[in-house]
C-alpha cells in the first residue's frame, strides 16, 4: 500500500475517532462528570483508533508494546496543535475562533509521521545472521 493511500486511511480513521470520541463523551456525560466522562472517552476512542490503524491503515500485527507507544501519536499532536494555536493567535493574529482547525490540519502529516514509525516499527531485533564457515 502506497503512502497516500495509508495517509488517507489515517485521516479517515481520526474521522472515525472523533465520532467515536464524541459519542462516548455524550453518552457517558450521562452518568460522569464531564472530566471523567472526557478521560475515559479519550481513553476509549484512542484504544479504536489504535486497532482501527494497526489493521485498516497500516495493515499491521497489534502488538502490546506498539499499543503502549500509540498514545505518543496524540501527543505528538497535542504539542503541534498548542504551539500552534499560541503562534497563529498570539504572533500572527488568527482569530482564536478558527485556529485550532488551522493547527490541527497542519498537524496531521506530522502526526502520521509518528504513528506510522510506531506502528510498521519491528516488535524484537531480528537476530543477526549466523556466518556459515
Amino acid at each position: 500500500m502506497t503512502v497516500t493511500a495509508q495517509m488517507a486511511r489515517f485521516a479517515l480513521v481520526g474521522v472515525v475517532n472523533t465520532g467515536t470520541y464524541y459519542g462516548c463523551y455524550l453518552a457517558l456525560l450521562a452518568w460522569l462528570p464531564y472530566v471523567a466522562a472526557h478521560v475515559l472517552a479519550f481513553v476509549l476512542s484512542m484504544t479504536g483508533s489504535f486497532f482501527l490503524n494497526s489493521c485498516f491503515t497500516y495493515r499491521t500485527r497489534p502488538t502490546w508494546r506498539k499499543f503502549l507507544l500509540f498514545p505518543l501519536t496524540n501527543a505528538a499532536n497535542f504539542v503541534i496543535t498548542t504551539g500552534g494555536v499560541y503562534l497563529l493567535v498570539g504572533l500572527a493574529g488568527f482569530s482564536s475562533r478558527y485556529a485550532p482547525l488551522v493547527a490541527a490540519a497542519a498537524a496531521i502529516p506530522i502526526t502520521f509521521v509518528v504513528s506510522r514509525t510506531i506502528m510498521l516499527r519491528p516488535d524484537s531485533k531480528d537476530p543477526a545472521p549466523e556466518h556459515v564457515s
